[in-house]
């Protein structure tokens, strides 16, 4: 009789293993498929949220969660200068395909606040489509007609967005627009009718044959205190 219920016990026991291991694998299974959908959509989400988002990468986001997010190999440390070649910041690159690389700046080397997002690919659009590459004649039906500062400086190019229609991005979302690699050299009085220190119109007739187009856009998360 004891020998009858040792069988039992122990068929019932191995059944109970078997059947929590292949309980174990579908959770693993599972767990393993979420991560990869939560990469994939990592991967596709291209959209900028000015001040609050560029894809994935929010307010709140650290190095550790890009590596999470991307794999180590794709997130490269790096210092960068500061306008006017003024210090220096800690940034990290991350390298993607088809038009999606971007550089998070940080407030300090924790990396685990990003100041902004910049060197945005071409990918990279706000809800109203504007990115790397938009001309300036899409960029006045966004933003109606607008000032800029002159080119051939350190801010040169800079969209003023204060009185325009997309004013709310304002101290967000920073645009700046350039020309045409050969420009200088076509059309140097045009160029330089619109180069310096100063502000102007959108409207003004030099910027028309000097190819402008958006150059850099960079993505203000936590403004620096500084």
């Amino acid at each position: 009789m004891n020998s009858y219920i040792k069988t039992i016990t122990t068929a019932a026991l191995a059944l109970l293993l078997i059947y929590s291991a292949k309980e174990a694998v579908g959770l693993t299974q599972k767990i393993d498929s979420s991560v990869t959908i939560a990469k994939s959509q990592s991967l596709t989400d291209t959209l900028i949220v000015p001040g609050e988002r560029v894809g994935p990468i929010t307010r709140t986001t650290t190095k550790q969660d890009l590596v999470k997010l991307f794999g180590a190999s794709r997130v490269v440390d790096k210092t960068i200068p500061g306008a006017e070649g003024i210090g220096n910041f800690p940034a990290t690159q991350l390298k993607l395909d088809r038009g999606r690389s971007l550089l998070i700046v940080w407030s300090d080397n924790t990396r685990t606040k990003p100041l902004d997002v910049r060197n945005l690919g071409s990918a990279w659009k706000t809800r109203e489509g504007i990115g790397v590459g938009t001309p300036l004649s899409e960029l006045r039906k966004q933003l109606g007609n607008f000032k800029l500062y002159g080119l051939a400086w350190d801010y040169g190019g800079t969209v003023l967005l204060d009185s325009t229609k997309l004013s709310r991005y304002q101290g967000k979302l920073i645009l700046r627009v350039d020309a045409a690699p050969n420009a200088y050299e076509k059309f140097p009085n045009d160029y330089q009718a619109v180069s310096g220190d100063s502000t102007f119109s959108s409207s003004n007739s030099h910027w028309k044959p000097l190819g402008i187009k958006l150059s850099e856009i960079i993505v203000v998360l936590n403004p620096s205190q500084e």
